[in-house]
Parts: C-alpha cells; sequence; structure tokens
C-alpha cells in the first residue's frame, strides 16, 4: 500500500498563497537536500489543478537539468473538475476523487506526494487519506489566502521536526488515530 505524503510551504501567519513571493531567501542546501529526500520513495505526484498548472509551467522551463528531468519525467495524477486533458505526463483522475485516491493508495508502488493545499487537500484530509504532512513553516509574514480556513478540527501526531539555518522548520506530522 502506498503512502500519500503532503508538502506545504506556510507563512508564520498561516499563508499558502503565492510561495514564489515569499519563500525565495530562505532556499538554500538544507532546504534543497530536505526536498531531495522528499522525493525518495516517491513514485508519482498528486497535485490538484492550480498547483499542476502552476508545476507544469514551472518546472518544464527547466529541461535540462537533472533534478528538474525526473520531476518532469515522473508520473502525475491530476484532481480537477475543469481540466478536460493534460499534459507534462499527467492523468486526470476520473470520477469521484476521493474513490480514485483510494485505489491509488491500494496499489503496490513507491509513495504518492502531494504538493499545494487547496480545495484537493481538504477533501483529503477530510476522508483521512493522507499519511503524513511535511508542513514547511517560513519565518516571514505575508498576506493572502490562509491554509484550509474552512476545514472542521483535525488533531495531528507530531512524528518529528528538522530547523533549518534559515529559520524554516518543517513539522512531520500525521492524523492522530
Amino acid at each position: 500500500m502506498r503512502k500519500i505524503i503532503e508538502s506545504t510551504f506556510i507563512t508564520l501567519n498561516g499563508v499558502i498563497d503565492n510561495p514564489q513571493n515569499w519563500s525565495g531567501p530562505y532556499w538554500d542546501e538544507e532546504h534543497a537536500g530536505y526536498s531531495t529526500t522528499l522525493m525518495e520513495g516517491t513514485e508519482a505526484l498528486l497535485l490538484g489543478r492550480e498547483t499542476y498548472e502552476a508545476f507544469a509551467e514551472a518546472w518544464t522551463e527547466r529541461a535540462g537539468d537533472p533534478v528538474a528531468d525526473s520531476f518532469n519525467a515522473m508520473p502525475k495524477y491530476v484532481a480537477s473538475r475543469t481540466l478536460t486533458e493534460t499534459t507534462w505526463n499527467a492523468e486526470l483522475l476520473q470520477g469521484d476523487v476521493v474513490e480514485a485516491v483510494r485505489k491509488l493508495k491500494e496499489e503496490d508502488g513507491g509513495n504518492l506526494l502531494k504538493y499545494g493545499t487547496g480545495e484537493f487537500s481538504k477533501t483529503l484530509l477530510e476522508h483521512k487519506l493522507v499519511d503524513e504532512y511535511h508542513f514547511w513553516v517560513f519565518p516571514v509574514v505575508a498576506g493572502g489566502q490562509q491554509m484550509l480556513p474552512d476545514v472542521d478540527i483535525t488533531h495531528l501526531e507530531l512524528l518529528g521536526s528538522t530547523t533549518f539555518k534559515s529559520g524554516i522548520i518543517v513539522h512531520k506530522l500525521a492524523p492522530k488515530a
């Protein structure tokens, strides 16, 4: 059975919106190393439409770099109510998204790594489909969309934390049983 691991960038005040505007100054070797470790054991990406479209645009421009080439070649599963076709080595999840994700989890293979936090994340959280969360808390305050503003109370168990010299703290959490 596969695990779903969600990786989310968040500010101190809970903003997830436009991380490209506030996360860049903190990217360093520790950041890259942790990201690389998250990719180990990952077989495919699980993405909502907005993250899929943003990543497809950004990562295809980086072709020729070994990390980007690996990321671009990795299979992707996309949840969307509006897309009818995909590019960038992706497949749309068909039918009921909860059932489609459950079927993906039941398959043999490596982990499914999910980036981005929006309606799709809320659905996965509500149906207890995510096995691990990696919340990257950046030492910055910004305006924008808050992470999961309308979600019910969900308690998580701390599995560990990693502190970077840049001030980022990654909290690794799992849903409490």
